[in-house]
C-alpha cells in the first residue's frame, strides 16, 4: 500500500521527534496500534464523576446541594489554574495578563449566576433537616477559596480590616496570617472561642496555606500587577479586567452567600446557626470584611464604600419586615 505524502511527512516528523528524545517510534507505534479507542466517557472518568454524590440523609434536595458545592470547586480549580499562569508568566504583557483575569471573571460569572440553585433551587424545610447531619462540616472550609485569596494578594490585604492597619508586609507571615479575617468568621457566637469547624480545618490545611504563601511571597497576582512596566498597569482593559475580578471575588459571590443564608437561615425574631457555628451575619457581608486584592487601583471613596449599598439593602429590608 502507498503511503499518502501527507502521512509521510507526519511519520518522519514523529520520527525526529522520537529520535531527538532518545525513544524508538517504533515501539510508539507498537503502542498506538493495541490502544483501544478513547471514548467521552472514558476521557472524564465520567462514571467515577458519577458515583461521587453521597447524601447522608434521604432527603432528596440534599443531593442537589451536594453537586453544585463539588461544581463550585471544579470552578476554583479552574481559577487558581488560570492565576498560577499569571503568576509563573515571564512576559509582562498586557495581553496576557488581561486575557487569564478574563478567563477568570468568566469563571466567577458562571458561579454568581448559578447560585440561583443555592437560593431557590432547594426546599427550605429539607435543608434544614439535612443540614443537621453535616455538623461541623461547612462552607467555610473550602480550602480552594482560600487558595485563590493566597494566590491574589499578599496576606497583609487580607489580614481582617479592624486590625489591618496594624500589620504590613514586615510582619511574619505567621502572623499575617493568625490575624487572616476569615478566622474570625468561625469562632463560636457564645463563648469567642474557635469553633470545631475552624480547628478542623487549620489542622488540615494551615501547612498547605503556608507553603502557598511563602512561594508567592512577592509574587502574587497584585505583585505581579505592581511589577509590570508603567504603560502595562496603565491599560484600561487590564484595569477594567482587574476591578471586576474584586468585585466579583470579594463583593458578588460573598453576597450570593448571603443571600443564600437569609433564605434559609432567618427567621421572625431569630436567626439559626450556620453549620459549624460560623457568624455568617458578621463573616458574610464584604462590608464588614473589606477584602479587596487590588487596592491600588481603587479610590479611597471607593474602598470605604466596599460592598455597602447591596448590605444596607438588605438589612433595611429585615427591619421594615
Amino acid at each position: 500500500m502507498e503511503i499518502p505524502p501527507e502521512i509521510a511527512e507526519r511519520i518522519a516528523k514523529l520520527d525526529s521527534k522520537y529520535t531527538n528524545s532518545g525513544q524508538d517510534l517504533g515501539s510508539y507505534l507498537d503502542g498506538l496500534l493495541h490502544q483501544r479507542y478513547l471514548t467521552y466517557w472514558d476521557y472524564i472518568h465520567l462514571d467515577t464523576l458519577l458515583s461521587l454524590q453521597i447524601p447522608r440523609t434521604f432527603f432528596p434536595d440534599e443531593e442537589i446541594f451536594i453537586m453544585y458545592h463539588q461544581i463550585t470547586e471544579l470552578y476554583f480549580k479552574l481559577i487558581i489554574h488560570e492565576q498560577k499562569q499569571i503568576i509563573d508568566d515571564k512576559g509582562q504583557t498586557a495581553e496576557f495578563f488581561t486575557q487569564r483575569i478574563h478567563r477568570i471573571n468568566n469563571y466567577f460569572k458562571a458561579l454568581i449566576s448559578s447560585f440561583e440553585i443555592m437560593i431557590n433551587g432547594m426546599e427550605r424545610e429539607q435543608f434544614l433537616n439535612y443540614r443537621m447531619s453535616l455538623l461541623p462540616a461547612s462552607g467555610f472550609q473550602s480550602a480552594q477559596y482560600r487558595m485563590i485569596e493566597l494566590y491574589s494578594t499578599p496576606l497583609e490585604n487580607l489580614v481582617h480590616h479592624t486590625v489591618r492597619d496594624q500589620f504590613s508586609v514586615e510582619n511574619t507571615l505567621d502572623d499575617l496570617y493568625e490575624n487572616i479575617y476569615w478566622k474570625k468568621g468561625a469562632t463560636d457566637s457564645k463563648t469567642g472561642e474557635k469553633t470545631l469547624t475552624l480547628k478542623q480545618f487549620e489542622y488540615r490545611y494551615t501547612p498547605r496555606f503556608m507553603r502557598i504563601a511563602n512561594e508567592v511571597k512577592l509574587s502574587t497576582i497584585y505583585h505581579r500587577y505592581l511589577a509590570l512596566p508603567e504603560k502595562v498597569k496603565q491599560n484600561e482593559n487590564l484595569i477594567s479586567a482587574l476591578k471586576s475580578l474584586d468585585l466579583n471575588a470579594n463583593v458578588n459571590w460573598p453576597l450570593m452567600h448571603m443571600g443564600s443564608a437569609y433564605r434559609y437561615l432567618r427567621r421572625e425574631k431569630k436567626t439559626i446557626e450556620a453549620t459549624g457555628g460560623t457568624n455568617w451575619r458578621e463573616y458574610l457581608p464584604p462590608s464588614f470584611q473589606k477584602v479587596i486584592f487590588f487596592p491600588e487601583i481603587w479610590s479611597e471613596n471607593e474602598k470605604n464604600e466596599w460592598g455597602k449599598e447591596w448590605v444596607d439593602h438588605i438589612f433595611n429590608t429585615e427591619r421594615k419586615q
